[in-house]
């Protein structure tokens, strides 16, 4: 191979390369015109709240009423006690059993909030003070973080109200004399 076809090559290459380029900026101005945002597509009506440091936040819808009563009533036990394994991680279920990173759930249902002193709570969990009613715990189970300000739970909570249903059955049961469920809403 001389050096004159070498220079074909490398023209070849060279060519190429200034092809792609013009085309790549032609076709970025064809596409990708500069329009202000009011030409732009079209605008939709949303409810806008604001929020701290100016920004915009979109407001909610609110979350539906749950009938507790009636989703405890067809609550399934079994997946109540299966869905209890990732309390586990954190929690004893058994009469008399130890704290763990979080307290033992024994007797939870109708107990007041926090006074187990063997365990360190929150401040914010104290502060909450009250019973561990099954609207409560329903509540705390769905978002913990969101229930309880500031409550040292990591736990996310769960997204299903069906599942949160049938935990509180369970939940029920850890007790010499569980609590009455609620009544059905009609």
């Amino acid at each position: 191979m001389n050096g004159f076809e070498i220079n074909k090559i490398a023209g070849a290459i060279l060519l190429a390369g200034l092809v792609a380029l013009v085309t790549g900026k032609i076709t970025d101005f064809l596409y990708h015109p500069q329009l202000s945002t009011e030409e732009r597509g079209f605008s939709v009506a949303t409810a806008d709240t604001a929020i701290r440091g100016g920004a915009v936040a979109k407001e909610k819808a609110p979350e539906p009423e749950v009938q507790l009563g009636t989703l405890m009533a067809a609550a399934d036990f079994a997946k109540g006690k299966k869905l209890s394994k990732k309390c586990h991680a954190c929690h004893t279920l058994n009469e008399g059993g130890h704290n763990k990173v979080g307290p033992n759930l024994w007797n939870i249902v109708n107990s007041q909030v926090a006074v187990d002193d063997t365990y360190k709570y929150s401040s914010a969990l104290k502060a909450k003070g009250g019973e561990w009613k099954f609207e409560s715990l329903f509540k705390f189970l769905k978002k913990p973080k969101a229930y309880i300000k500031g409550t040292k739970m990591s736990f996310a909570g769960f997204k299903k109200p069906e599942d949160i249903a049938a935990i509180l059955v369970y939940l029920r049961s850890l007790s010499n004399s569980p609590a009455n469920l609620p009544e059905i809403e009609k």
